[in-house]
């Protein structure tokens, strides 16, 4: 009698590579998912706010300290919206390199001790 699960049979490629899809969508979903919160949060900050005048009303790139307390204040002194997106985007940036760090890390072949 003739095994019908051989490893080149039509079901068992059918199953692989539904395994190999599945596995994609959800090692890269949250990468994607979290990058497009982040353009979003970004792309509407955009529409809010003259990023252009932010950049030009901004200290010196060498005065750090300066740099800190203009950020800060111009945080404290803006719109509820605005904030509340900085803060959305800024979020979606640690989820993102979070998710990307570990859609990284299963894909490299690592050996644990």
């Amino acid at each position: 009698m003739q095994n019908l699960m051989t490893p080149n049979s039509l079901i068992s490629r059918t199953v692989m590579r539904r395994v190999r899809i599945m596995h994609a969508v959800r090692t890269f979903a949250p990468v994607l998912s979290a990058s497009a919160l982040f353009m979003l949060a970004v792309w509407e900050i955009g529409r809010e706010v003259w990023v252009a005048k932010v950049f030009e009303n901004m200290p010196s790139y060498a005065d750090l300290p300066a740099i800190v307390s203009f950020f800060g204040s111009a945080f404290v002194n803006t719109e509820v919206v605005v904030q509340v997106l900085s803060i959305l985007a800024f979020g979606a940036l640690v989820w993102l390199a979070r998710s990307f760090a570990l859609a990284l890390g299963e894909s490299l072949p690592v050996r644990r001790m």
